[in-house]
């Protein structure tokens, strides 16, 4: 755990001396309400934040997950599509918490949640033709570890600024 500490303190104070740039890719170029909060929407304008804690994430996943150069081969690009297709449908069900109301905004929910179950469950099965379901199940609670651990910091952070 503490390898997860030093990663994600290296990953904010990074972002912290590089200053913050959070983007966002969508696929479209829809309209997107930002709140009074600047992002980036074009393709491909993923940098900054964003870009680091992944390289964290992926560097700490890859120490926990012991991958041989084979399976890493072969899972590094499935687990990189999965994480977009993932982002994909968190980024809509973002927009649709902010657009949407009643029961018509319940009824999006569900049906995001339902998406990216549908993704978890297609992506498992695509996991499990290269390495072992023990090392899936390390991989689903590094995930958790590492994004409670990016959460905590940012808190922390967001707290000794005042916020």
């Amino acid at each position: 755990m503490s390898k997860l500490f030093r990663y994600i303190f290296i990953v904010l104070f990074i972002a912290a001396t590089a200053g913050y740039e959070v983007s966002a890719q969508i696929p479209t170029n829809s309209l997107v309400p930002t709140n009074g909060v600047k992002r980036n929407l074009q393709p491909g304008g993923n940098k900054g934040l964003g870009k680091k804690i992944e390289a964290a994430r992926d560097k700490f996943l890859s120490q926990q997950l012991d991958l041989t150069d084979d399976e890493a081969d072969k899972f590094w690009p499935l687990y990189h599509q999965y994480q977009e297709e993932l982002k994909a449908v968190r980024i809509l069900k973002r927009i649709n918490s902010t657009s949407a109301s009643g029961s018509a905004q319940i009824d999006k929910e569900l049906y995001y949640d339902n998406q990216m179950l549908t993704i978890k469950k297609k992506y498992l099965d695509e996991f499990l033709k290269i390495i072992p379901s023990s090392k899936i199940s390390i991989l689903y609670k590094s995930e958790r570890a590492f994004n409670d651990e990016v959460i905590k910091q940012l808190s922390e952070r967001s707290i000794r600024a005042g916020n």
